[in-house]
């Protein structure tokens, strides 16, 4: 008896999948079909309307067919502005940022003194921005958005985008220096402590600034000390000298940093290495 009710429960939801799919199927040829009647349509103002209608109910796909379609006719017409603006918008709303900021720059090159003008240069900078990939891949999208923003505070000094503006430009040099601390981390937990070094100080140089700074001087301190400690008999008196140097550098330009004690441990280190060294060489005949 159970078994005879399963099988009927299953048939049953067998019956309402084939229905729905072949529903959905339906659905979609018909709204293929109503798309391609509209685009025939001769009657360029019921198609604009129609794009109004898809663009309000954020229908972007379809706004977008049936703008590109009317744009040849509308080109020399006061409406196109608005339609260009919209057709920009509906690549942007897909999130279809490549595409959408080639025509945020087209709109600029076609009604530079529009007064969407503004809006247009802020939304080609920001479709870089929204381009910008995790901090391990490659940030050429947010070189180029931080270079764009900026450009875009010099040119509209009175905008009300200028604070949103500098804070996205925050946040890309955050990715910025995340993906180089990962970087010059990744040199240290291979073992490779002289690029580890060179690494940090060039993060430090570049981010003088940071939170962090006095932690990437310490990793600069323990990077060369440990590429001391591997280097050849002859080579360590030079490289642990170098080493006291980064750390009177720390202590100089962090003496409040709750990393100090550290650093002076290297500091103390690499000075009885250095003693040690330079007995050796004493004690050794001519």
């Amino acid at each position: 008896m159970i078994y005879s009710e399963n099988r009927v429960s299953s048939r049953k939801g067998l019956i309402f999948f084939l229905f729905a799919g072949i529903t959905a199927v339906l659905l979609l040829s018909s709204c293929g079909k109503s798309m391609t009647k509209l685009l025939k349509n001769p009657d360029p103002a019921y198609k604009l309307r129609m794009a109004e209608q898809f663009f309000v109910k954020k229908q972007y796909a379809k706004a977008q067919q049936v703008y590109e379609d009317i744009m040849p006719y509308y080109k020399t017409t006061p409406e196109f502005q608005d339609i260009y603006y919209k057709y920009a918008y509906c690549a942007y709303n897909q999130a279809d940022y490549m595409n959408a900021e080639n025509l945020f720059k087209s709109f600029l090159e076609i009604f530079p003194n529009s007064p969407k003008a503004e809006e247009m240069d802020y939304m080609r900078a920001y479709s870089y921005y929204k381009q910008s990939p995790k901090a391990e891949l490659d940030q050429t999208a947010t070189i180029k958005a931080m270079g764009m923003l900026q450009t875009f505070i010099n040119t509209h000094p009175g905008s009300t985008r200028i604070k949103e503006a500098n804070a996205i430009i925050d946040q890309c040099r955050a990715k910025m220096e995340t993906k180089d601390y990962k970087s010059a981390q990744l040199y240290y937990d291979l073992g490779q402590f002289r690029a580890a070094g060179v690494a940090f100080t060039e993060l430090l140089n570049d981010f003088p600034e940071s939170m962090r700074a006095d932690e990437y001087k310490l990793m600069i301190i323990k990077s060369y000390y440990r590429f001391a400690e591997m280097s050849v008999e002859e080579k360590k008196l030079e490289r642990f000298e170098q080493v006291v140097n980064e750390c009177y550098e720390f202590q100089d330009r962090f003496p409040d940093s709750k990393l100090k004690k550290e650093a002076e441990s290297f500091l103390n280190l690499s000075q009885s290495t250095i003693k040690i060294l330079n007995n050796e060489q004493t004690k050794t005949p001519a």
